[in-house]
């Protein structure tokens, strides 16, 4: 596939394939790594080593382990802990909504706050906000599964290789992962 893309595209093919490469980890949750260079083999990788197929319930058979680093490395970056409000507004702007059929990620609410939470799974804490008012406010946090997996350091680099960007640029966060890292 690779060697009839290469012919095919000639010399936007590398520019193509990096941008494919990239998507995948978004999308997917996956990274493509080199395995022979004069062969052009490669094998794709599950990113921040996640055991988490990514296919529970969609049909479709297609990979949420993408939106379940994102959720990760959001809850990271805004301190561990995020408002469902503020986390679907995010998500909106990808155009993700809570109620709406997702090609890739079939129904999003159910995944995140049920799938994604649930026992066997527990990437993801979804719990009450105590003492709000009412209606009831809820929030998510990094569960048990996703400590034991990944690391902080391994989600801050996968969000720095995709904006191009190095991990000390972001001190408070950078310090958090090596405090991270420590503790394993």
């Amino acid at each position: 596939m690779v060697k009839r893309a290469m012919t095919q595209y000639g010399a936007h093919f590398p520019e193509i394939f990096q941008k494919a490469c990239e998507c995948m980890g978004l999308v997917f949750g996956i990274s493509v790594k080199e395995v022979e260079p004069s062969s052009l083999s490669y094998v794709l990788v599950k990113t921040l080593d996640l055991t988490y197929e990514g296919m529970l319930s969609n049909d479709q058979g297609m990979p949420n382990t993408g939106l379940l680093i994102l959720l990760l490395g959001m809850l990271f970056m805004e301190g561990n802990r995020v408002p469902e409000e503020k986390m679907w507004n995010v998500l909106k702007r990808i155009w993700i909504y809570p109620e709406s059929p997702d090609f890739i990620y079939g129904e999003p609410k159910k995944l995140i706050t049920r799938e994604l939470v649930k026992e066997g799974y527990r990437y993801l804490e979804y719990q009450r906000v105590p003492n709000c008012d009412t209606p009831p406010h809820y929030e998510f946090l990094w569960g048990p599964r996703a400590y034991k997996e990944t690391r902080k350091m391994k989600v801050l680099k996968f969000f720095d290789k995709i904006n191009g960007t190095d991990a000390r640029s972001f001190p408070t966060l950078y310090e958090e992962a090596l405090r991270d890292e420590e503790k394993t």
